[in-house]
């Protein structure tokens, strides 16, 4: 185990699955006390139960991002238990469709989960990273905030969005001390799939991009890339991981 992280508390959000529970694995296993958070709270007990049993120390606040209010009580209470030193920014959704279908309220989700979630929990933490001049967000956007596809304009727009957020974030967070990291995975064998409504997409998806025989990227490879940004000496920022698959084109 290194000790880069040993006494530092993380907060994880989307932390039930995918991502988010294997970025909790692999920085328990790096030493960290976690704060847990996601809406599926018999998943995040079940993962509190097996990294408290290895030794970690686990506190689990299920929660939902995009419910401002539910979010600032959160950071309330994080605030006073002595404050957050890392937040891994993971928690997203992804219903592609074409804008002609007209999916508003599927837009809405994108825009509530995948921009005002993650401003919402960066609110939470970053203004007592900033008062104690110490602290890292690592925002988890996507390989689709730099190229767009057919089907997933409203999508690429949350995620070009959380880049925009992250690099003006790291330009202001310089003189409090605070480092910001933007991840960018490509195609990642996670559920995000699953969240796609669109009956034709979502088959195409699931057959051309996270087929049985594709060699596309893992939760923990992700989990890996986020080690290595947090890992880094306080005087290196790592602002951008860009991560595809080797078989990813775009």
């Amino acid at each position: 185990m290194s000790t880069t992280l040993k006494g530092k508390r993380i907060w994880i959000t989307g932390a039930s699955s995918g991502i988010g529970e294997a970025t909790a694995r692999k920085l328990a296993s790096e030493g960290a006390s976690l704060v847990l958070s996601a809406r599926r709270k018999d998943r995040l007990e079940k993962l509190a139960e097996e990294l408290q049993g290895q030794g970690t120390q686990v506190t689990l606040e299920p929660v939902d991002v995009s419910k401002r209010q539910d979010m600032e009580a959160l950071g309330e209470r994080l605030k006073q238990q002595g404050g957050i030193d890392i937040l891994i920014n993971n928690a997203g959704t992804m219903p592609l469709s074409p804008i002609v279908n007209g999916r508003v309220d599927e837009w809405e989700q994108m825009i509530d989960v995948n921009i005002k979630g993650v401003l919402y929990a960066i609110n939470a933490v970053y203004p007592g990273m900033a008062e104690r001049k110490s602290g890292h967000i690592i925002n988890i956007s996507s390989v689709a905030s730099r190229v767009t596809f057919p089907s997933a304009g409203v999508y690429s727009g949350t995620k070009y969005a959380v880049r925009a957020i992250s690099d003006t974030l790291r330009k202001e967070a310089i003189r409090f001390n605070v480092r910001v990291t933007d991840i960018q995975p490509g195609s990642v064998d996670t559920e995000l799939p699953d969240s796609i409504q669109h009956e034709k997409i979502h088959n195409a998806v699931k057959t051309n991009m996270y087929g049985e025989d594709m060699a596309i990227l893992k939760s923990d490879d992700i989990a890996n890339a986020i080690y290595y940004a947090l890992s880094q000496p306080e005087h290196v920022d790592i602002s951008e991981l860009l991560i595809r698959p080797t078989i990813q084109e775009g």
